[in-house]
C-alpha cells in the first residue's frame, strides 16, 4: 500500500511533496503542475503578493523565486517590482523539474474510502490504494458566482477564474463584476485586449495597496504600527502571516469571522494607473437581476441610493472569489463527503491539518477556517509543508512500530520452548 498521496500540483502540492522527498517520506503526487496559474489565470497579469512572499518551499532553501530569477535574468526584488504571471508559473515548472521529478501528469477523477485508507481513480484508469491522502487540489473547484447570476448560460455568463486568452473578448462588450485583484486586473487586461469593458463593483471606490520599495523605505514608526508580512503591512496581517498555529486556538466562531472579513477587496498598486481614467467604471452597485435579451445580457442594478439601472453586454465575468464548499470537490466520494466534519461547507482540521475523517488532510484555501487568511495565498505554503511533513512523519513512524510489535512477539513465542 502506498503511504500517502498528494493530490494537486500547484505551490502547496509541491512544496510538501519536495518536504516529503527531503524527509524520505514515500509518496506519489498527481496533477498537472501550476495547471491553475497557467490555465485560469490571464496573460499578463502580475501578482499582488511581494516577490518574497511569492516562493513554492524548498527545505533546503536553494531555489526560491530569487534564485530563479537570478538565473533567467529575470529583473526581481523582493518588494517593488510587480512578479508576472508568467514568470511565476515557470519558476513553478522549474521548481517541479528540479525538486519534484517523479510527478504524475493524470487527474484524480474519484477517491473513496477503504478498509485501510483510500483508493485513488485515476484519468488514466488506473487504481491506487494509499493509507493516507492529501488534498492541496487550489481554488477552481471552489468558484463562487452570486445566485442572481447563476442561472446565466455559459455563453453569457463564467467566472473571472476560466479566462487565460483574453483574445476573443476583442470588439465584444463585456462587463466585469467585483473589486477585488481578480476583477481589477481583468478589466484592464480586457482593456488591454481591445474589448468595451465596464467595471462594476458594490464598493463606492476601488482600493489598491501602496508601493513599497528597497529604495524607499517606510519610517520606523510606521514599520512599527504596521509591520511588513507575507501578506501586506499590518500588525493583524503580520498575526497571520506568521502565527497560524496560535490562530487556530481562536473561538472557532472568530476564525471563521475572520476568514470571511478579513481581506476587504483590494489590487496591486501597479493596477491602479491602468485603471483609473482608463476603464469606465460603474462604483455603489450592486447586480439584482440578471437576463438574456436579442442575445446580450440585460443587468440590473441597484446603486447605493436605492435607484436602479440597466447595462447590456456580450458577456459578463464574475470576479467574485472563491468559497469553501466540500460538495464542489465531485472526486470525492458521497461517503467521504457525508462523513466530514465541516463548518460554513469548509472540513474541521487538527493541528496538523487532518480532517475528522483519519488519514485526509487538507492544505490551501480549505484550510483556511483553521489556521486564518495565510492559507488563501502562496505564502502560507511553506507552513503547511513543513508542519504537515513533521505531522505524517510522525504518523509513519508510529505506524511502522506498531505492525512491527506482532512480529516480535511471533518471534519470541516461537523461541520459548513448551513445558
Amino acid at each position: 500500500m502506498l503511504p500517502i498521496a498528494i493530490i494537486g500540483a500547484g505551490p502547496y502540492g509541491l512544496s510538501i511533496a519536495a518536504n516529503f522527498r527531503r524527509a524520505g517520506i514515500p509518496f506519489r503526487i498527481f496533477g498537472r503542475p501550476m495547471e491553475n496559474w497557467l490555465a485560469h489565470m490571464p496573460k499578463g497579469m502580475m501578482l499582488k503578493s511581494d516577490g518574497f512572499a511569492s516562493n513554492i518551499d524548498d527545505p533546503d532553501g536553494a531555489f526560491s523565486l530569487r534564485d530563479f530569477c537570478r538565473e533567467q535574468q529575470i529583473e526581481y526584488s523582493d518588494i517593488g517590482i510587480p512578479v508576472r504571471i508568467e514568470t511565476f508559473t515557470a519558476y513553478g515548472l522549474a521548481f517541479q523539474q528540479r525538486l519534484v521529478p517523479n510527478i504524475e501528469d493524470n487527474l484524480v477523477v474519484s477517491l473513496t474510502k477503504s478498509p485501510n485508507g483510500f483508493l485513488l481513480r485515476l484519468d488514466s484508469g488506473e487504481t491506487i490504494e494509499a493509507r493516507q491522502v492529501v488534498l492541496a487540489v487550489g481554488i477552481t473547484h471552489l468558484e463562487y458566482v452570486p445566485p442572481v447570476l447563476a442561472h446565466l448560460g455559459s455563453e453569457f455568463l463564467s467566472h473571472s477564474s476560466r479566462h487565460h486568452d483574453l483574445e476573443p473578448f476583442r470588439g465584444r462588450r463585456v462587463v466585469v463584476i467585483g473589486a477585488g485583484a481578480s476583477g481589477i486586473d481583468l478589466a484592464y487586461l480586457l482593456h488591454d485586449a481591445g474589448a468595451d469593458i465596464t467595471l462594476v463593483a458594490r464598493q463606492k471606490e476601488l482600493k489598491f495597496h501602496d508601493r513599497q520599495s528597497v529604495d524607499d523605505p517606510r519610517p520606523w514608526w510606521e514599520r512599527l504600527r504596521a509591520p511588513q508580512s507575507g501578506l501586506g503591512p499590518g500588525l493583524r496581517t503580520k498575526f497571520y502571516a506568521d502565527a497560524p498555529t496560535v490562530f487556530r486556538h481562536l473561538p472557532e466562531s472568530l476564525r471563521v469571522s475572520i476568514g470571511q472579513t478579513s481581506f476587504t477587496p483590494c489590487a496591486g498598486w501597479f493596477a491602479k494607473e491602468k485603471v483609473m481614467g482608463r476603464v469606465p467604471l460603474m462604483l455603489g452597485c450592486a447586480p439584482i437581476q440578471a437576463d438574456v435579451q436579442g442575445g446580450k445580457v440585460r443587468l440590473h442594478l441597484r446603486r447605493a441610493d436605492g435607484s436602479e439601472s440597466a447595462i447590456l453586454a456580450d458577456h459578463v465575468i464574475a470576479a467574485t472569489g472563491y468559497k469553501v464548499n466540500l460538495e464542489r470537490l465531485a472526486f470525492l466520494s458521497p461517503d467521504i463527503r457525508s462523513n466530514l466534519r465541516a463548518v460554513n461547507g469548509a472540513p474541521m482540521l487538527s493541528g496538523s491539518f487532518e480532517s475528522s475523517l483519519p488519514g485526509l488532510y487538507f492544505v490551501g484555501i480549505s484550510a483556511q477556517n483553521t489556521f486564518g487568511p495565510v492559507m488563501r495565498f502562496a505564502f502560507g505554503a511553506r507552513f503547511a509543508a513543513r508542519h504537515l511533513t513533521r505531522a505524517v512523519a510522525k504518523s509513519l513512524a508510529r505506524n511502522r512500530a506498531s505492525s512491527a510489535v506482532p512480529a516480535v512477539s511471533r518471534s519470541q513465542n516461537e523461541q520459548t520452548p513448551a513445558l
